[in-house]
């Protein structure tokens, strides 16, 4: 009889062989022992509302924490949310994917507030472009190209035609101009982005300032036809703009509230409601001072939000 051994890390084949030809193999399996979690996650550091936990490969990861332990030291969440404590907090922000930070110990303080903050009606970028789309489809429809013994227009020319028309002889389209000239075709202006037909007009007339305002050069809220030529161009990308707060940009649709009235960012520029706060609807701003803001103190608050605007070109 002879004996063979084939070992490798993890399993050892014994081969006998005998006189008779007749070979036999036995195979002992060793298998290692899994490292103890605390070993595998001795050097993982997995952050606030994460604990380490090791795969079936035996690797490490983070995850969020399966349960708090039941102790109970209130806290505020910048959400306006109360936790049972930091580890419920922590463990909610992971879940949810937010950044929710501790606003102050204990439970949150009500919210009395009399008047509901309601969203402005703005002119979201989306919006704009949509309209922006509309009018030159309607445009493109318009084309004609040059015949055997006819002279056909292109899209220039087309819109020097209604330039012409509208403008009232100072070479320039203001604001209810370029609304007349939109509003010449009525499937053009149908944008229904709010349930009540008045905003879904106020949305109209913001969304035609918001297109002035896309190639408005030298800012006089006009366009000369250079500048009517090149917002609806179809070959341009318009310019995608954030809004700028205390050194953080923030996307198109973006809220933040400044003592009872609610502010949104729409086009690059924030748009805020004009409510009237009294002193306890002062009191929800977070800086908590309990005062009323006048109503210079306000427009430099807005004024502040629009001060440092940012601006990226798409190609």
């Amino acid at each position: 009889m002879k004996l063979f051994f084939f070992v490798n890390s993890w399993i050892l084949i014994l081969l006998l062989s005998t006189t008779k030809s007749v070979d036999i193999f036995f195979c002992l399996c060793v298998v290692q022992e899994p490292r103890s979690k605390s070993k595998v996650c001795a050097n993982v550091f997995c952050g606030a509302g994460r604990e380490c936990a090791v795969s079936e490969k035996g690797e490490p990861s983070c995850l969020c924490i399966e349960s708090c332990k039941p102790h109970k030291r209130s806290v505020c969440g910048s959400n306006g949310k109360t936790y049972r404590n930091h580890c419920e907090l922590h463990r909610d922000a992971c879940l949810t994917g937010l950044k929710i930070q501790v606003a102050h110990d204990g439970h949150c303080r009500e919210k009395k507030t009399k008047q509901a903050a309601a969203n402005p009606v703005v002119c979201y970028a989306a919006d704009r472009n949509e309209l922006r789309n509309r009018v030159i489809q309607w445009l493109q429809t318009e084309v004609v190209p040059d015949g055997w013994f006819v002279k056909g227009s292109n899209f220039s020319e087309i819109l020097l035609k209604y330039f012409k028309s509208y403008d009232n002889g100072d070479s320039q389209l203001d604001s209810s101009e370029l609304l007349n000239f939109i509003q010449h075709n009525n499937t053009v202006v149908e944008l229904q982005s709010y349930a009540d037909q008045e905003s879904n007009k106020l949305l109209r007339s913001l969304c035609v300032d918001a297109l002035i305002e896309l190639s408005d050069q030298n800012a006089d809220w006009k366009l000369s036809f250079d500048e009517f030529l090149n917002c609806l161009k179809p070959d341009f990308n318009p310019p995608e703009k954030k809004c700028a707060l205390e050194d953080e940009s923030y996307e198109d649709g973006a809220e933040t509230q400044v003592e009872c009235n609610r502010c949104v960012c729409a086009c690059g520029n924030w748009v805020c409601t004009a409510m009237t706060c009294s002193n306890k609807q002062a009191a929800v701003d977070e800086s908590d001072d309990g005062a009323e803001m006048t109503e210079e103190e306000w427009d430099l608050r807005v004024a502040e939000l629009n001060k440092h605007q940012v601006c990226i070109w798409t190609e």
